[in-house]
């Protein structure tokens, strides 16, 4: 390269700015590459022609699929509708990455698991997902791997942020407008948050386009915060977080599954070993507390 030419900076197309993550990644990816982000109506995913046509015609060095169906109940009783989005479109996106020769990045759930184990589960762990949504997103999974690109599959474990619709936001509300609160104890996960999930998306893909290949940073990873709780001890922490002069919530109480019954079955306990990204990349994520408190801005 000749002195004082700059390389172009890489395109990296993200599917899905509006949700969650997709949100946090415009922002913590801008200086990494050019970002171009979009989501429905732009881009609607049950059309798989559309989506192919994306990555061709702007033919991005990096795509991330941000997108997906993520209402867990309704899943159930639209499963054509979340198959399209969660299932076909990872692949449509994967396979036309592949052929412009850019990463794929696609993030999955730890919805995939039945929940049985007793130990956080590791990539290697056979899936048995217990409803629609986990089926669907397992779908989604093994066409990233089939296209036979390189890819980055990132599989998450209750996700929650500032904004969007999430555990978090919903706990908040609902303190604000109730004295008591009855929330699930019997169920087992990582709270993590979505700027982090970005954050640690940026570190990966930095090393990924800097080794130009594969280079054996290619498969599935655990991205989920450190330690576990239940929804009861996640909501807790919440309520306790909260100003006293915001809510009216005085008690939390813990009940069983059983008694908050939902048309899609959860797997009772979800923790995530992330052993292998810590290995691969070198990144140990901080206690689901402390992430809280980040979130929050709290001291």
């Amino acid at each position: 390269m000749k002195l004082g030419v700059a390389m172009e900076k890489p395109l990296i197309l993200i599917v899905g700015k509006n949700g969650q993550v997709g949100w946090e990644l415009c922002r913590t990816l801008a200086p990494l590459g050019r970002v171009l982000a979009v989501d429905y109506p732009e881009l609607d995913l049950t059309d798989a022609a559309a989506a192919r046509r994306w990555v061709l015609d702007h033919q991005p060095s990096v795509v991330i699929n941000a997108a997906a169906y993520t209402a867990v109940d309704k899943a159930e009783s639209e499963p054509q509708v979340a198959q399209l989005i969660n299932g076909v479109a990872p692949g449509v996106l994967a396979e036309a990455a592949h052929q412009v020769g850019a990463w794929m990045v696609h993030y999955s759930t730890d919805y995939i698991f039945d929940g049985t184990k007793n130990s956080p589960y590791v990539e290697t762990d056979a899936p048995h997902p217990l409803g629609a949504y986990g089926r669907t997103k397992l779908a989604g999974d093994e066409a990233v791997r089939a296209a036979g690109g390189k890819h980055l599959i990132f599989r998450l474990c209750w996700v929650y942020g500032a904004r969007g619709q999430n555990f978090l936001l919903t706990m908040q509300r609902l303190a604000r407008e109730r004295e008591k609160l009855r929330v699930v104890k019997d169920q087992f996960g990582c709270p993590t948050g979505s700027r982090m999930i970005a954050e640690v998306t940026a570190f990966a893909l930095r090393q990924a386009l800097t080794a130009g290949t594969a280079a054996g940073l290619a498969g599935t990873y655990h991205l989920a915060a450190s330690g576990f709780t239940s929804w009861h001890g996640f909501a807790s922490r919440i309520i306790e977080l909260m100003p006293e002069a915001e809510r009216r919530c005085r008690q939390v109480e813990a009940i069983p599954a059983a008694e908050y019954p939902t048309p899609a079955q959860r797997p009772a306990y979800s923790v995530l070993d992330c052993g292998k990204l810590k290995k691969t990349f070198g990144l140990q994520l901080p206690d689901w507390e402390e992430s809280l408190r980040l979130v929050l801005d709290k001291p």
